[in-house]
């Protein structure tokens, strides 16, 4: 049943007001039990490849292959859900990471690793264009960006509560059959989540009478959909692109900096609650911005993203102590404040009829860009830790005084704009 949002009792009021409905709801409930098995494993990742015998090139091929994967997986993921509805796109999503879970958990070998990640690094690609677009479809405009936090603050619970889990799998029985013991963890509740999703979910494939009235077929050719492409969409492509460079360049070195390459290395225990730090920090700061930013213009909150995403890297190099990198990893959650209202902004200047296959196609662009920073930072790595995290620093702030001198906005909704009835089912 979809929760009344006309009801005055204090938990719909609250409900309302953080725009939940069933297929919000259901979609979140998602979110946390995949979400929660992937990062118990996903974040010890390099540690486990170099207990398996790889090196720095095969940790930078991880990477660059999650970025390319991202990319190559985003826009397919968007014309899916366009295409099968929100609830059959996710159904096939988790049965491919599941796929994924269980080659790593079976065959502990690094190439084993990497041919996994083909598989389960699709789901939080793949199903993002579905999750974003099912918000936009049942929430009124003026309840979108708070949806949209909604989801981001929720992927942010197992991202800080995975990575302890993971860390005390890897304390108790060691950095190799710890993280093989998680992926089976995460293979579990991937398997919770397929049943919960099949209950909670509405199957909203349209009829085809329907579908054609709406308007015209979701569009599979990338390079005609790049057509419709909101000038401003691509300002904010560039841009984007500049400030994944600068935190993809050291991401999967980060782990290997804190527990190997500093003076005082930490421990993996203290590296997942140092996650946990990252997260809540996030999660503190999501619904009062996106309340702000559904009230208001959105470049802003995206300014002051880039922002933090440009100064993490340069504390990151200062930080050789946990107290010094429990102040770094606050700043990185601090990156968080405006990625919401970023989604947001994109979907606001998406096309009604592929909303999602757009979303999908920005991904796809930029992923496939930033793949180049992972490679790049695997080598940079080699020259010196130091090289890495000044290089990422550098792009950073060409991306962020680029979207301040070019990024644009869209116009404060008017009253009765912002008052419009929410689009489809709830």
């Amino acid at each position: 049943m979809a929760i009344d949002l006309n009801m005055t009792t204090p938990v719909a009021r609250i409900s309302g007001f953080l725009g939940l409905q069933r297929g919000t709801i259901g979609v979140l409930a998602v979110v946390v039990l995949v979400g929660m098995g992937e990062h118990m494993a996903e974040r010890f990742l390099p540690i486990y490849i170099i207990a398996l015998g790889g090196g720095a090139m095969a940790i930078g091929l991880l990477q660059a292959m999650d970025n390319l994967l991202s990319a190559l997986y985003a826009f397919p993921g968007g014309y899916l859900s366009d295409r099968l509805g929100t609830r059959r796109a996710l159904l096939v999503f988790n049965l491919v990471a599941m796929a994924g879970f269980a080659l790593v958990l079976l065959i502990p070998t690094w190439p084993a690793v990497l041919a996994g990640a083909v598989l389960f690094i699709s789901w939080s690609a793949i199903s993002l264009p579905a999750t974003i677009s099912l918000i936009y479809k049942v929430l009124p405009r003026n309840k979108r960006t708070m949806g949209v936090t909604m989801h981001s603050l929720v992927r942010r619970i197992p991202m800080a509560l995975g990575p302890i889990a993971g860390g005390l799998f890897i304390a108790v029985w060691g950095e190799r059959d710890g993280v093989r013991l998680a992926f089976g963890a995460a293979l579990a509740m991937a398997a919770v989540a397929v049943v919960l999703q099949q209950r909670m979910l509405d199957d909203d494939q349209p009829h085809p009478a329907a579908a054609m009235a709406a308007g015209p077929n979701p569009e599979k050719n990338p390079l005609k959909l790049l057509r419709a492409m909101n000038p401003a969409m691509r300002g904010l492509l560039v841009t984007d692109i500049l400030i994944r460079f600068c935190e993809q360049i050291p991401y999967a070195f980060v782990v290997v900096w804190c527990m190997k390459a500093i003076a005082q290395p930490i421990s993996a225990v203290q590296f997942g609650l140092l996650t946990f730090i990252e997260m809540a920090t996030a999660v503190l700061i999501y619904i009062p911005v996106a309340y702000l930013a559904d009230r208001g213009t959105k470049k802003p909150f995206v300014l002051v993203t880039f922002g933090f995403f440009t100064l993490f890297p340069l504390v990151l190099l200062y930080s050789r102590t946990f107290a010094w990198l429990i102040v770094a990893f606050v700043l990185r959650g601090l990156k968080e404040f405006g990625e919401p209202t970023r989604k947001s902004l994109i979907m606001d200047l998406a096309p009604d009829h592929c909303k999602a296959g757009m979303f999908g196609l920005y991904y796809l662009i930029r992923d496939l860009f930033v793949t180049l920073a992972a490679l790049g930072g695997a080598l940079l790595w080699q020259i010196s830790p130091e090289t890495n995290l000044i290089t990422a620093f550098v792009f950073g702030v060409i991306g962020t005084i680029g979207f301040a001198v070019f990024g644009r906005d869209l116009p404060v909704p008017s009253p009765v704009n912002t008052k419009e009835a929410p689009h489809g089912r709830s």
